[in-house]
């Protein structure tokens, strides 16, 4: 009998009664979120709910003032900076912005970070680059500059650029909201494409079509807490709380 994926392992990420402030202002409350190996997760709310704060926590670009976070088996808020530097080279990140370095290629780029901190061979990091860019569909633009390239193209290569590192887990926070509408589905189609991969995923997107199309479970947060979740199919036929359906009903309605 086939066994569930994270039915017996533990947990891939954990996040146990975790709050974070920035001065007085509290951005998250008491989170606790759990995903399993190879789930995907979308995260979705209004403005400042704590989405972005709450993803950018796992490899500690924020740090939290309580609670703890363990990501494969090891605490990122037990103060070591050997452990976040260990997580940081699991899980890859993709943000609004495309952060690509302007003054190299697109191979460039998806290879100075393989070559520097698991010091691969440049032939070997080119090797695996170009697969990744191929599987992106931009390997014909591999040695252009990231200023030649669309906005949605600069966000594949983004993509692409954190595979190299054969992430266990990819971030994505909010990777289409810089983007023109027309670029948004080459993206989305791009990320639909590594979902299917099997690569554990957390997603913040106000892409709602996504959510229903990749999540196995849909999160809402609101005022730096988690309010509700469930499967896709549940959150947008019957939500739970009122906040959900206000602010199901604010998007759906723009679409």
């Amino acid at each position: 009998m086939a066994i569930q994926i994270g039915e017996t392992a533990a947990p891939i990420i954990s996040m146990t009664d975790v709050q974070k402030w920035y001065g007085s202002y509290q951005a998250l409350t008491n989170i606790n979120f759990q995903v399993k190996t190879g789930e995907r997760i979308v995260l979705c709310g209004p403005s400042g709910s704590g989405k972005s704060t709450l993803v950018r926590c796992i490899n500690q670009l924020e740090r939290v003032q309580k609670g703890r976070i363990v990501v494969d088996g090891i605490e990122v808020t037990s103060g070591s900076t050997k452990n976040v530097d260990a997580v940081r080279q699991e899980v890859g990140m993709v943000f609004q912005q495309f952060n690509l370095f302007p003054h190299l290629t697109v191979l460039q780029n998806c290879i100075l970070s393989p070559m520097k901190t698991k010091k691969v061979s440049k032939s070997m990091a080119e090797e695996k680059a170009m697969k990744h860019l191929q599987a992106v569909r931009i390997a014909d633009q591999a040695y252009k500059y990231p200023a030649q390239l669309s906005g949605g193209q600069q966000q594949r290569v983004a993509i692409a650029r954190a595979l190299c590192m054969d992430p266990k887990i990819m971030l994505f926070d909010e990777p289409t909201s810089a983007l023109d509408p027309e670029m948004v589905k080459e993206v989305l189609d791009t990320m639909i494409g590594l979902a299917d991969g099997g690569v554990t995923m957390i997603c913040v997107t106000h892409e709602m079509g996504f959510a229903q199309a990749v999540a196995d479970r849909v999160i809402f947060m609101a005022a730096g807490e988690i309010v509700e979740e469930a499967p896709p199919q549940e959150f947008f036929s019957a939500p739970k709380h009122e906040r959900t359906r206000a602010f199901l009903g604010q998007i759906l309605s723009k679409h």
